[in-house]
């Protein structure tokens, strides 16, 4: 596969962005290859294509993370380089987001452009006969793994903007559809990962092409389907429809008894065509100008012996460290090297959203599948009440705590209507405090 890099890192980049309505023309000068996938997509062409795909989904998503992970006061991200991390995220300083910073525009053109790419790839596939190249059942789930990427992708985005909206009509580059809310974005998600089930169901036996290891158990249209049913079961419940999230989930990857940690990874390496893994700092390399140091409240708020803590933070060595009013003494310690592969979805997620689905139809579930999750954190079961509020209360700690920096706490506690119960940590010498950001506004660049 080395020798096809060139031409996927060629790729992602000169498809790469696609963020306003003034979308540019990418049939010059530069990437005279494009026009030929146009004409003659052959198999090795393919397996090119779709690793860009997989390039494209990586470019940004460590600042996504820093997002969803500092405004949920998850954790602080310490930058000597960049003081937005501790002002403009905590809102420190400042009465608003930026539209027009790295903060959102990157992470919006990276989400975009892979939505792009996999466009490209459908239009590749539906604007010729491949027919000599590929059988029906390929063309079909090769579809079926695009159409995925879409609306994961998408949904990415709206976990940002939230009740800001975004576009999901961009399949015509000349033609933008308008910015849709919150509430017809999730259902255009969730139309799309069903058309993308459809055609992964009629896609045969195999892809046509290879996947880097994250994919490991769901390289194939069947199981990768069983990923796809994954992430709208994750729609499902931010749409609050519990009965399609269980439904969904019966299709899935969910193994209520299963490893927590089995799903589907972004992979990393240190090659010099690839992306490190853009939230890894070593604990002894962190330092005031460069560190992910834990919030203290994940810490005060744990229960005793809760594994997930002392398996997801280290303690400094040389004690706390400080910047902008913010102190800490434990970082972030969820992977050990540049190389270690982020989870885009897995078990464990799937069975706390099983246990969130299950709150008000069949309690006992809920309460079954909360004490699995505890007790493979060393915690006893679940004993306490079983009333809607008192398991959603348990529900969202258990998510917090088995889901800490993988970008959910803040979108859960918004989805709950719970902001305000996120700490304040800083009030400035005019008594004004910190925010927590709801959403982030549209980037500048759209011109709506």
């Amino acid at each position: 596969m080395k020798k096809h890099i060139y031409k996927i890192v060629l790729f992602a980049a000169v498809i790469g962005t696609f963020v306003s309505c003034e979308v540019e023309e990418f049939s010059d000068l530069n990437n005279p290859e494009v026009d030929a996938f146009e004409n003659n997509l052959t198999r090795g062409d393919l397996q090119d294509l779709v690793g860009g795909l997989f390039y494209s989904s990586r470019v940004a998503l460590g600042t996504y993370l820093d997002d969803c992970g500092v405004i949920g006061r998850d954790y602080y991200r310490f930058s000597g380089s960049d003081p937005r991390f501790t002002n403009d995220l905590l809102g420190g300083g400042t009465t608003m987001l930026d539209n027009n910073t790295f903060y959102i525009t990157n992470p919006w053109a990276g989400r975009y452009r892979t939505v792009k790419n996999a466009n490209l790839i459908l239009g590749f596939l539906d604007g010729q006969d491949v027919s000599a190249q590929f059988s029906e059942a390929e063309v079909s789930a090769t579809k079926g793994l695009l159409k995925t990427y879409i609306a994961h992708e998408l949904l990415l985005n709206l976990n940002l903007t939230d009740e800001n909206g975004i576009r999901t009509d961009v399949a015509d580059e000349g033609n933008l559809g308008a910015f849709v809310s919150k509430t017809q974005a999730l259902n255009d998600i969730q139309a799309i990962l069903a058309d993308a089930a459809s055609d992964l169901a009629a896609g045969g036996s195999d892809f046509s092409f290879f996947f880097p290891s994250g994919f490991d158990g769901f390289d194939t249209p069947a199981t990768f389907l069983q990923v796809t049913n994954a992430i709208a079961a994750r729609v499902a419940i931010y749409r609050g429809d519990s009965a399609s999230a269980l439904s969904l989930l019966d299709n899935s990857f969910l193994e209520l008894n299963g490893d927590l940690n089995t799903g589907l990874y972004y992979d990393f390496s240190e090659a010099g065509t690839d992306l490190i893994n853009p939230i890894f700092i070593s604990v002894a390399g962190s330092v005031p100008s460069n560190a992910r140091v834990v919030h203290p409240s994940f810490l005060t708020d744990a229960e005793a012996d809760d594994a997930r803590v002392t398996n997801k933070t280290e303690p400094l060595p040389n004690g706390e460290i400080t910047l902008d009013n913010l102190a800490g003494d434990t970082v972030l310690n969820l992977y050990q090297s540049n190389n270690d592969a982020i989870p885009l979805i897995r078990n464990e997620e799937l069975i706390l959203i099983y246990a969130e689905a299950s709150i008000t139809s069949n309690p006992a579930n809920a309460v079954n599948a909360l004490s699995i999750v505890r007790m493979a954190a060393g915690l006893p079961a679940y004993t306490g009440p079983t009333d809607a509020a008192s398991l959603t209360t348990e529900m969202l700690k258990q998510r917090r705590y088995s889901l800490y920096g993988e970008g959910h706490r803040w979108i859960d506690v918004r989805r709950y209507g719970l902001l305000d119960t996120l700490p304040i940590d800083r009030v400035d010498t005019e008594g004004n405090p910190d925010d927590v950001w709801s959403s982030f506004p549209i980037p500048l660049t759209e011109n709506q």
